[in-house]
């Protein structure tokens, strides 16, 4: 089997070229090579290469800068996936798309979850986009699995355990405060990446959550990786009105995997077992600043 992959340099992107090379093609161009915004690119490239899969893991996803850079944000993530799925149609094949928890509204009362069929309702630009590209998805795409993830981390590019111990060896005896009033669940990007391998293998098709088992607060994530990196710094829970953000978060971004249950096909542990294994692995990396 041979598998497009777009966005292979981000987070999700690199996990899942490492994961699916093991036992498939995997072409990554990058987006000079294949750029998803051009649709005669896309069209050209797709009819050239002809892979069985496109994995789509491209995005902009710097959800405050979306609230600005709202055309670069609606090319990259609602015409490039149109233009994918166009061509995945065009050619008869299977598109698998990455989508985010920033698509529903987070007003569901914790510890209630989201499941695949809750009506989207997104608070930010960015949930926009991404309930926008699930849209542009499953109009032009007759074969599509649609991936939702929430609270990634992992090695490469900025996320909230990085910023977060970045902060901590800074420590200069000043706390650092950190919104308890926003609830989701860690997930590790490479854990996503072979959950995602495990549904295209399996051949099913349409929308599934993709998230560790478990919740917890911003505060309570970042307590617990602290702890588990042994690094002692004051932390203080404060709410999502003390730390405004040009974007609004949700603050129920719990996505249950029912789907992938129903199917057979979870493989998601919970938080804590990935972050702590994450951590074993990658521990003494972080705390020399290796991570990409």
């Amino acid at each position: 089997m041979k598998i497009l992959l777009t966005g292979a340099s981000g987070r999700l992107g690199s996990e899942c070229e490492q994961v699916l090379k093991r036992d498939y093609e995997v072409i990554a161009p990058d987006k000079e090579e294949f750029d998803i915004t051009s649709w005669d690119k896309v069209i050209t490239s797709i009819s050239q290469l002809s892979p069985d899969i496109i994995l789509n893991c491209a995005a902009f996803t710097k959800v405050d800068e979306c609230e600005t850079e709202r055309k670069v944000a609606e090319r990259i993530n609602v015409e490039g996936p149109r233009n994918l799925a166009q061509g995945a149609a065009r050619y008869d094949k299977v598109i698998v798309h990455i989508s985010s928890d920033f698509v529903f509204n987070g007003r569901k009362r914790i510890p209630q979850p989201y499941f695949e069929d809750d009506p989207m309702d997104p608070l930010s630009f960015y949930g926009l986009t991404k309930m926008e590209s699930e849209m542009a998805v499953k109009q032009n795409a007759p074969n599509y699995i649609i991936v939702r993830v929430g609270w990634l981390y992992g090695m490469r590019g900025d996320n909230f355990p990085k910023k977060l111990l970045t902060l901590a060896l800074k420590d200069k005896g000043e706390s650092i405060s950190v919104v308890n009033d926003q609830f989701g669940s860690p997930t590790w990007s490479y854990r996503v990446a072979r959950q995602i391998k495990l549904l295209i293998d399996s051949g099913k098709e349409g929308i599934y959550h993709a998230t560790s088992e478990g919740y917890c607060s911003r505060y309570e994530w970042a307590r617990y990786f602290l702890e588990k990196m042994e690094i002692k710094t004051s932390l203080v829970p404060c709410t999502t009105k003390d730390y405004p953000t040009p974007a609004m978060r949700p603050a129920n971004s719990i996505l249950e995997n029912r789907q992938l249950k129903r199917e057979g096909l979870n493989i998601m542990p919970t938080w804590q077992k990935d972050l702590d294994a994450f951590i074993d692995e990658y521990g003494e990396k972080l705390l020399r600043g290796e991570g990409v």
